[in-house]
């Protein structure tokens, strides 16, 4: 069997002498070098034919040294270090024509009707989302931003912790830290800076609510957390928004018009997350732009999923002064009369939760089922 590989192997190097007596391009080279390798041609004879060949283009280090890698003799090395001296001045080897790029995969939206079925059970489910809650209690987390540049170089103002109860659909916020040290007497309204509530369900009920007469356009489709998503873009006029911005320091308040988008988990048909910007702020009120991304995600209470708020996003400008609430839903539970009173015992302030845990992906749709 050694013998036969010899005889193999010689006669590889002598059809590629006949074929080096022609001109030889780098990639030529570099394919008969490699091949030389995975057959273990003897090193001195490879060495030797490499110096009968004439190049039509210039060897550069770089190529030599992937062939030393690849496993090429010292004295084949040697041989092609001498072909990048001698080829010095010729032009470089063309560039390996790039591979083809695979042409996107277009994801067909819903059909029309599908998407008026998918907004009907949407509309079903928001406008109907509070009845569903029960009582229960958390931990809201409120990380505040300012940035006095209009180049988001945040700096942290404060930390709020507030102990927040849902009871027959109405919120009610406790403030019980400040910046890790217990807070007295203080109200969710009194904190100052920008503050939010409404996250329970009151944006979702008004976007839904008929009487709004919201406009929704299907967007695209998207994965959150592993699931995917229906996202539709969607605009509510000012005539008919109820969104209000208080501006505390002149005591003006005015009723914004807003857009954006909602995504929906495909397998349940709730919503998962509303991002949304105010568009019809008067060009004299001192803030001038607020907007809002809010999270939701199943959380389990008593032993059953409910889909409740897990992180906001509250943004807003006055000028060049911006602001941002990074708020946190944390500690889900049942309310009863056992819970109110661990509520009078603050936890310290856990660490924020990861960006990496809300960041969209593209998704594929799975297929239709099958009638």
């Amino acid at each position: 069997m050694r013998k036969l590989l010899t005889v193999f192997s010689l006669l590889l190097l002598s059809v590629a002498a006949v074929y080096a007596q022609r001109q030889m391009t780098v990639t030529q080279l570099v394919d008969f070098i490699k091949s030389s390798v995975q057959q273990h041609n003897d090193d001195r004879k490879v060495a030797d034919f490499v110096k009968t060949i004439k190049l039509t283009n210039r060897l550069d280090d770089a190529t030599v040294e992937q062939l030393q890698n690849a496993g090429a003799g010292p004295k084949t090395v040697a041989a092609l270090r001498a072909l990048t001296d001698s080829t010095a001045n010729l032009a470089p080897a063309a560039p390996a024509p790039a591979a083809a790029k695979a042409a996107p995969i277009v994801v067909p939206p819903p059909s029309s009707a599908e998407q008026k079925r998918l907004l009907d059970e949407l509309t079903d489910h928001a406008v109907n989302y509070t009845k569903t809650l029960p009582n229960f209690i958390c931990t809201q987390v409120t990380r505040r931003y300012v940035d006095s540049t209009g180049k988001e170089s945040w700096v942290q103002q404060d930390v709020i912790q507030e102990h927040l109860s849902y009871v027959d659909g109405h919120e009610d916020y406790k403030v019980v830290m400040v910046n890790d040290k217990p807070a007295i007497n203080m109200s969710h309204l009194k904190l100052g800076g920008a503050t939010s509530s409404g996250e329970f369900g009151s944006m979702l009920a008004e976007i839904f609510q008929p009487e709004t007469q919201t406009e929704f356009h299907w967007e695209k489709w998207a994965k959150l957390r592993g699931r995917v998503m229906y996202v539709f873009n969607f605009r509510v006029e000012q005539s008919r928004s109820k969104y209000s911005i208080l501006h505390e320091e002149s005591g003006r308040e005015i009723v914004s018009g807003y857009h954006g988008l909602i995504y929906a988990d495909q397998e349940t048909g709730m919503v998962m997350r509303v991002m949304m910007q105010c568009d019809t702020i008067p060009a004299d009120f001192p803030i001038q732009q607020v907007a809002e991304d809010m999270n939701y995600d199943f959380v389990d209470i008593s032993g059953r999923p409910f889909v409740l708020p897990v992180r906001v996003e509250l943004r807003s400008r006055e000028g060049r002064y911006q602001s941002k609430n990074d708020i946190e839903f944390r500690m889900y539970r049942k309310f009863s009369t056992e819970s109110s009173i661990v509520f009078d015992t603050p936890d310290p302030t856990p660490e924020p939760l990861s960006e990496d845990k809300f960041k969209e992906e593209p998704a594929t749709p799975p297929p239709p089922p099958k009638p």
